[in-house]
């Protein structure tokens, strides 16, 4: 690639090999990835923009107010720089570099500037027709006089340079764009994600382990805080998205405005959610120990007997994701304890009534007598209780409702997995 230094990337070699440049390559994965997302737009190359004329009239203007826009830039820059700074970069017309060389004269009238060659030969040139591109910051501004945009979102680290942008673009005699400016995100421990050291999630990779949709909700919330992104976020936001789309055909025509799936799904929301919840499908996963779809459809038919892969297209979709979650992230953290004295007595008396158990094989019924066990028990907190429960049987310190996931994993399976558990440790 060295022979292709500071040449416009349309013209650098695509190191992939699988089209005409590095450009080409790109702008194929951002169109790929916004057909993904069911995005309507049409695609400009700024290339094109420039040889083909679109950009002429903005340019020409911008030679014009040629001091007005220095006198934005110049402050903004170093000694170093503003010396040899000019909002315009020339194209070489003979090596076909892009150049950053400072301007010798600027010609309004005749559209042309004049400046050093590489070899040092004096050229004047055209702005026109693809023979001078413009520096990022003028370029924003540029760019919106010329192609008219009236929105543009960025990320808070244009947000400095945004009155920059809106001042060139008033003085090439256009109103700005209404401006949204959102949050960057953040690594688990709360640093800035960063490419180089690979410390984020790709949108690729949360749409191996989820839908599409709990994206699209994560997106939506709180644009404007900085946000946490990390593979543990994923199966909340999958929960969250599902709870709203439960809540959504109770709700009144002016709450449905309100719910997060009424915009993710441009108004018109399934009708379906799933009668099970992702972290239950993931404590299902780890307790079956199982490895395919079929395994955990055979669970979930107890608690909805109706339910099929065809009739219940998005929860045969979450099992898909929840098997694949399991196997890269949870499965490898596990870590199972042995319980202590009153823990094992409560465990051994829990899974003696789910054996004995006569009772409503709902949810509610088998949580109520888990309940009744750890008050009994004299756990303070209860919620000690539980996390015993998890910590011993699932090998987590969190679960779901465990009255919930023994409905879903059979009573008299999950008495045996306490009783596995407690001959483990």
């Amino acid at each position: 690639l060295e022979p292709y230094l500071q040449m416009p990337l349309t013209v650098v070699p695509d190191p992939f090999g699988t089209h005409e440049s590095f450009a080409h390559h790109n702008n194929a994965r951002l169109r790929a990835f916004l057909d993904s997302f069911g995005f309507e737009y049409e695609f400009k190359s700024a290339t094109e923009l420039y040889k083909s004329g679109a950009f002429d009239a903005a340019l020409l203007n911008v030679l014009k107010a040629y001091d007005e826009i220095m006198a934005i830039m110049l402050p903004t820059l170093g000694e170093e720089r503003r010396r040899t700074y000019s909002p315009f970069l020339p194209i070489s017309p003979k090596s076909g570099r892009v150049l950053y060389v400072p301007m010798k004269k600027i010609d309004a009238a005749n559209g042309t500037i004049t400046f050093d060659d590489e070899d040092g030969e004096e050229i004047t040139q055209s702005v026109t027709g693809g023979r001078a591109k413009m520096q990022w910051k003028p370029d924003f501004g540029m760019r919106w006089a010329a192609l008219g945009v009236d929105f543009e979102m960025f990320g808070k680290d244009h947000q400095a340079n945004a009155p920059i942008y809106s001042k060139i673009c008033k003085i090439l005699g256009v109103e700005p764009p209404h401006q949204f400016v959102y949050e960057l995100f953040l690594d688990e421990k709360g640093e800035k994600i960063s490419k180089t050291k690979g410390n984020g999630i790709s949108v690729e990779q949360w749409l191996k382990y989820a839908p599409a949709e709990s994206l699209s909700l994560y997106q939506w919330q709180k644009p404007k805080t900085a946000k946490k992104l990390y593979f543990d976020v994923i199966p909340k936001a999958v929960d969250e998205y599902l709870q709203f789309l439960d809540a959504y055909a109770k709700q009144t025509p002016d709450q449905q405005l309100e719910n997060p799936v009424w915009h993710i799904h441009g108004g018109n929301p399934p009708a379906k959610s799933s009668p099970v919840s992702f972290a239950m499908l993931l404590n299902l996963v780890s307790a079956a120990n199982a490895s395919n779809k079929d395994v955990l459809w055979g669970f979930i038919k107890r608690e909805a007997p109706n339910a099929t892969p065809e009739t219940d297209p998005l929860l045969d979709h979450l099992v898909g994701y929840a098997l694949k979650y399991y196997a890269d992230f949870v499965a490898p953290t596990k870590k199972y304890r042995a319980p202590d004295e009153k823990e094992r007595a409560a465990l051994e008396d829990l899974a003696g009534r789910l054996d004995n158990w006569t009772g409503a094989l709902d949810g509610e019924s088998l949580q109520t007598m888990v309940f009744a066990v750890g008050t009994e028990r004299q756990f303070e907190p209860l919620r000690a209780w539980f996390t015993a429960i998890y910590e011993v049987c699932l090998g987590q310190s969190q679960g779901p409702r465990f009255g919930g996931f023994v409905a879903l994993y059979g009573v008299k399976e999950s008495a045996k997995l306490i009783r596995d558990s407690l001959a483990r440790g």
